[in-house]
């Protein structure tokens, strides 16, 4: 019977200090959410995402050969891209591509994965000389696979885009524009101009047709210019002349009717549309691909408003 009370009494104590714990928890919980509630979206995916990084960055080098590694460094390379850390992200792209398949061992969907995401990081954050290096060294990893040609051919198409200018870059563009005027961006120096690569046939160039015409009717009397290039064909001129009176858009037009042989938009690696570049008061490239209220609100930066 005492043995039997001293039992229960245990089983008492044990149930009392776990409501303690419980309760304990519950306020540690309720005090996170708190936090969390302080803070926007972005700050507590942030914030979480950092954590996250750094656990896991603290985990590799403590098991620099786990099972799992692979997936370690793919939620990394993700999570940096969030923070905007390019520098870290960069180095672990590097380290996967150099880590994988070459010559006829070569993994198509694998490398080919790796490789664009590689590129198209040093193209953005403005390492050309990264971008060409990783291009160079491409072609040299598919010598020996079955499919070597075609690859090659696919990463001559990618390496045109190392013409694409990027922040920091000048843009030299002379024309005539489709209302017979001559058009030359050295002209326009002190002036913040968009650069708009786009065509009457492209759906989502016309979705953000009104973001640009907005941008242009607040900040036209400021200094803000905008040069359209259009990849329309020939057989498209006069479509084209009538859609650019009807959106009234007054601003000059470049038209080759080449489509996409447009000699600007190959001088200047465009292989997609809508593509656009803001021009600082410099005349060097300031930021590109501005999409929605971030037009308007990079616009209004460079020109100090």
């Amino acid at each position: 019977m005492g043995h039997s009370l001293n039992k229960s009494g245990t089983i008492k104590r044990e149930f009392l200090n776990m409501k303690k714990i419980t309760f304990t928890a519950a306020i540690l919980i309720i005090f996170s959410l708190s936090n969390l509630f302080a803070d926007t979206a972005n700050e507590i995916i942030e914030k979480f995402t950092k954590q996250s990084a750094e656990a896991l960055e603290a985990y590799l080098q403590k098991n620099p050969t786990a099972s799992d590694k692979s997936e370690a460094i793919d939620f990394l390379i993700q999570s940096y891209g969030r923070l905007n850390m390019s520098e870290r992200q960069t180095e672990l792209l590097k380290s996967k591509y150099d880590g994988l398949a070459k010559g006829a061992e070569l993994v198509p969907q694998e490398f080919f994965g790796v490789f664009q995401e590689l590129f198209a990081l040093y193209m953005k954050t403005g390492l050309k000389d990264g971008a060409k290096e990783a291009l160079e060294d491409a072609k040299k990893a598919i010598v020996g696979h079955p499919q070597a040609d075609r690859f090659s051919q696919f990463l001559d198409q990618m390496g045109g885009e190392l013409n694409k200018p990027t922040v920091g870059d000048k843009m030299e563009m002379q024309f005539t524009s489709l209302d017979g005027k001559k058009v030359d961006l050295n002209d326009m120096k002190g002036k913040v101009i968009l650069i708009d690569f786009w065509a009457t046939w492209c759906g989502p160039c016309i979705a953000e047709l009104p973001n640009v015409i907005d941008a242009y009717e607040k900040y036209h009397d400021e200094g803000f210019e905008i040069i359209g290039i259009s990849l329309d064909n020939a057989k498209d001129e006069n479509k084209l002349k009538q859609f650019v009176k009807d959106k009234n858009m007054p601003w000059p037009q470049a038209f080759d009717g080449k489509g996409w042989q447009n000699s600007l938009a190959k001088k200047f690696g465009i292989t997609s549309i809508p593509a656009t570049f803001l021009i600082g008061k410099d005349g060097k490239v300031a930021s590109s691909n501005l999409r929605g209220p971030a037009l308007g609100n990079a616009v209004k930066k460079e020109l100090g408003l």
